[in-house]
């Protein structure tokens, strides 16, 4: 099966990665952990990869965008677990030291991404505006239209 758009993308790839990563550590855990930190850290994980497909299939750039946000939450919220996991002495430094990489090319990545879809919503935006024409005799400004109705 070939690849989508979405698991093209450089960001999605990570997020991948990092959940990953995130389940092979969590499936280690005693059972009090894994349903307590592990449910919580493993589906914040797998959120940020699925949002970025979600916001993908959506069809629209604004829709994209606003799926990346929720990501990024979602990463944010990863990252929460994971601090909470170590204080709590169930990431070993071993573990720290391969996530933490990943944290952080992840986050700018995805803020670049969501750069790039402002960028491409600006552009269309630009794009499909109507010039303005300067108002003649038979087009009467705002200001005239106003004074006309509201005197």
């Amino acid at each position: 099966m070939g690849k989508t758009n979405f698991e093209k993308l450089r960001v999605y790839q990570l997020a991948e990665k990092l959940a990953d990563q995130i389940w092979s550590v969590v499936i280690k855990w005693d059972y009090f952990a894994k349903v307590t930190v592990g449910q919580q850290i493993v589906a914040a994980a797998d959120g940020v990869g699925s949002n970025i497909a979600e916001g993908t299939g959506r069809g629209s750039l604004q829709d994209n965008r606003r799926f990346v946000r929720i990501a990024r939450g979602s990463l944010y919220e990863t990252k929460h677990w994971l601090r909470r996991a170590y204080k709590r002495r169930l990431l070993t430094e071993r573990e720290v030291s391969e996530l933490k990489p990943l944290i952080d090319e992840l986050l700018p990545t995805l803020n670049a991404y969501f750069r790039s879809l402002n960028d491409a919503i600006d552009k269309t935006r630009t794009k499909h505006k109507v010039p303005r024409t300067k108002p003649n005799a038979r087009t009467p400004t705002n200001n005239e239209t106003f004074r006309r109705c509201f005197g």
